[in-house]
C-alpha cells in the first residue's frame, strides 16, 4: 500500500474505486443478452491461453491499483469458475493490503457446496449469482444450455452455507421475455436474507439485438413488485452504488434495481474494467482499452505501471449512459421513446468486460 499516492480523480471528480477483473472471456451459458449462440458458436476464436493474463499478473495489477485507491474488486467472466487455479488468484487478491471488499459474479452452474467453501476459506467475502427467471422454460430459454433453475438455487444455498451472504441475486429484465418473473422472483427471496437486484436490459456490446423497447424501467420493476409487497426507498450503502436500495415495509429484506438505461449514474461511476487479456476499460460502453498486458511484459516496473494508472484515469471523460438517456425520453411505465444513442461504434461485448 502506498498511503503518499494521492487519489485518482478524472475529469469530471470521479474517484477510482472499484474494479472489475476478468478472469476469462469464456462461458458455460449462451444466454441470450450476453453470449448469442448465433454469434458465439463452436466455431467462435475465444483468447488463447497466452494471450490471458496470468493468476501472477492480475495479482500485481490488482495490488498496484489497491496502490492508486481501489478498495473493491469483483471477480467477473465469461464465467470465472471456469478459469483454473482461481481460489489460488482468490488467495492472493485476498492478501493485498488495502483491499476492503473481494466478490465475485457467476451464474452458479459450477458453484458446488465445497468449491463454495474453497473460495470462503481462500478469502472470497461475497458473492453473486445470476439468475434471470424461477420458471424452468423461460430460464432454459434465456441460457439457452438447458440448464435447470433447480441448479442456480442449490448454488446459492451453497454459498449462504459457506458465509458467502447476503448473497445477491441479478436478474436481467428483459421486455417481452422475462418480465413475468419480476414478482415470482421477489416473492422467492424474500425473508431469506438474500438480496435480488434487478437489471434493466442494458446495451452493452453489439450482439445481442438491444432494442429500446425492450427495456423495462426501473420505475415500472419498483411499482409491481410494490402492488404485492409495499416498498419504500433505503439510502445507498456508500457513494458510488449503482443499484437504488428498496426495502418491504414488513421487514422481510430489500432489493436493488439498476436503472443505467432510465436513470443514469454516470456522475457517480467510480468503477474501471480490466478484461482477461489485461486491457483496462473505463466504462461498461467503452469502444477501447488500454492495454496493460504489453506494459506487464515489457518490463515496466511497479512506479510505471501506477503513473500509467493515473494517467489513463485522469484523462477519462465516460458518460455514455447519460448521453444515451439524454436522447430517450420516458415517457410511461413501459414506453421508452427517443433516439437509441450514440449506437455507432462497436462496443466491446459483455462476456469479454464482465458486467
Amino acid at each position: 500500500m502506498s498511503p503518499e499516492l494521492p487519489v485518482l480523480a478524472d475529469t469530471r471528480g470521479r474517484a477510482l474505486r472499484d474494479l472489475r477483473i476478468s478472469v476469462t472471456d469464456r462461458c458455460n451459458f449462451r444466454c441470450v443478452y450476453c453470449m448469442p449462440r448465433e454469434v458465439f458458436g463452436a466455431d467462435h476464436a475465444f483468447l488463447d491461453r497466452k494471450e490471458v493474463l496470468s493468476l501472477e499478473e492480475i495479482a500485481r495489477l490488482a495490488g498496484l491499483f489497491v496502490d492508486r485507491g481501489v478498495r473493491k474488486i469483483r471477480l467477473t467472466g465469461g464465467e470465472p469458475l471456469v478459469r483454473r487455479g482461481l481460489e489460488t488468484l482468490v488467495e492472493k487478491l485476498a492478501a493485498i493490503p488495502g483491499l476492503e471488499d473481494l466478490s465475485l459474479t457467476t451464474n452458479g452452474s459450477l458453484l458446488t457446496p465445497a468449491r463454495a467453501r474453497a473460495l470462503r476459506a481462500a478469502g472470497l467475502r461475497r458473492i453473486t449469482v445470476s439468475l434471470d427467471a424461477l420458471d424452468d422454460v423461460v430460464f432454459k430459454r434465456i441460457n439457452d444450455v438447458n440448464f435447470p433453475v433447480s441448479g442456480v438455487l442449490r448454488a446459492i444455498d451453497a454459498a449462504a452455507e459457506a458465509d458467502l451472504a447476503p448473497v445477491k441475486v441479478n436478474m436481467v429484465v428483459k421486455g417481452g421475455g422475462n418480465e413475468d418473473q419480476i414478482v415470482p422472483m421477489a416473492r422467492q427471496f424474500r425473508g431469506t436474507g438474500h438480496i435480488v437486484r434487478y437489471i434493466e436490459y442494458m446495451d452493452v456490446g453489439n450482439s445481442n439485438g438491444w432494442e429500446l423497447a425492450d427495456v423495462v424501467p426501473a420505475g415500472e420493476i419498483v411499482r409491481r413488485i410494490d402492488e404485492t409487497f409495499p416498498l419504500e426507498p433505503v439510502g445507498a450503502n456508500y457513494p458510488g452504488e449503482v443499484a437504488k436500495r428498496w426495502r418491504y415495509r414488513d421487514g422481510a429484506g430489500e432489493i436493488g434495481v439498476i436503472s443505467s438505461v432510465s436513470q443514469p449514474f454516470c456522475g457517480g461511476c467510480t468503477r474501471a474494467r480490466l478484461s482477461a487479456e489485461g486491457r483496462l476499460y473505463t466504462c461498461l460502453f467503452a469502444t477501447s482499452g488500454h492495454d496493460l498486458r504489453a506494459v506487464l511484459r515489457s518490463g515496466a516496473d511497479d512506479d510505471e505501471i501506477r503513473a500509467r494508472l493515473a494517467r489513463i484515469w485522469g484523462r477519462r471523460d465516460d458518460r455514455y449512459s447519460e448521453l444515451r438517456t439524454a436522447e430517450t425520453r420516458v415517457t410511461g411505465p413501459r414506453a421508452l421513446e427517443g433516439a437509441r444513442g450514440a449506437q455507432t461504434a462497436a462496443r466491446i461485448e459483455m462476456s469479454y468486460i464482465g458486467g
